[in-house]
């Protein structure tokens, strides 16, 4: 399977006029297809499967370079298996190689599906993703803390675990100033997640910076608080 011809099986699922409502709704100058989700998921699932690891790089980065949007979403989910075996090196750095060009919140979640799996396999990966918060692209902002939201999940963290989180907070802190949208509600979905396992962690958080923040970043934030 060459990009050429997996572009050519998501042009066989093209519906026009959902094409041009998706195109609005998601703000796309890129060719739209007008694809579900669940259409390019299972295309995507389907190529990850068949393939080894070299192979997905290659069709992951022609997918991207066509700048069709439902390309890039596909891009975006091939390499969500929960490890790579034996090195997933080439997978992190092509999903990384993306980011600076992130330009849509779904194609920016749908690499970050991916981003994160290989994130969570290689923690030390987090000292890359720190940089990105100083960085002048907002898309790249906003992805070391959706890349990272994985490590919210635990009720139990392991010391790496928490270690992170703690780091992270610190990236939050460092972004509550920051005014665009997409970073207050990245820094909101953070700590809203988190307050599902840690609530008086994200509690002393919001009373200590929560000013920080625009009010409805702050109030999402606080929104699974107990009481």
């Amino acid at each position: 399977m060459t990009p050429t011809d997996a572009i050519a099986a998501l042009r066989a699922h093209a519906d026009p006029a959902r094409a041009a409502e998706m195109a609005a709704y998601h703000k796309q100058t890129r060719e739209v297809l007008g694809l579900s989700n669940a259409v390019t998921g299972a295309l995507a699932a389907e190529w990850r499967r068949s393939r080894d690891l070299p192979a997905l790089v290659t069709l992951a980065r022609g997918l991207w370079a066509s700048d069709i949007f439902e390309a890039r979403l596909a891009a975006g989910k091939l390499f969500l298996q929960a490890r790579i075996r034996p090195d997933d090196t080439a997978a992190w750095e092509c999903i990384a190689g993306f980011v600076p060009e992130f330009d849509s919140w779904a194609i920016a979640d749908a690499v970050a599906q991916s981003g994160a799996k290989r994130l969570v396999q290689d923690p030390a990966r987090l000292d890359e993703v720190e940089g990105w918060i100083t960085a002048d692209h907002m898309w790249t902002r906003r992805a070391a803390l959706v890349f990272s939201l994985p490590f919210t999940n635990s009720r139990h963290p392991a010391p790496t675990e928490a270690a992170a989180r703690t780091r992270i907070l610190g990236w939050c802190e460092r972004l509550a100033p920051d005014r665009d949208w997409f970073i207050q509600k990245a820094v909101a979905w953070w700590l809203r997640e988190l307050s599902k396992r840690e609530p008086d962690t994200v509690r002393d958080w919001l009373a200590a910076h929560g000013p920080t923040l625009k009010p409805f970043a702050a109030k999402e934030a606080a929104r699974h608080l107990p009481g």
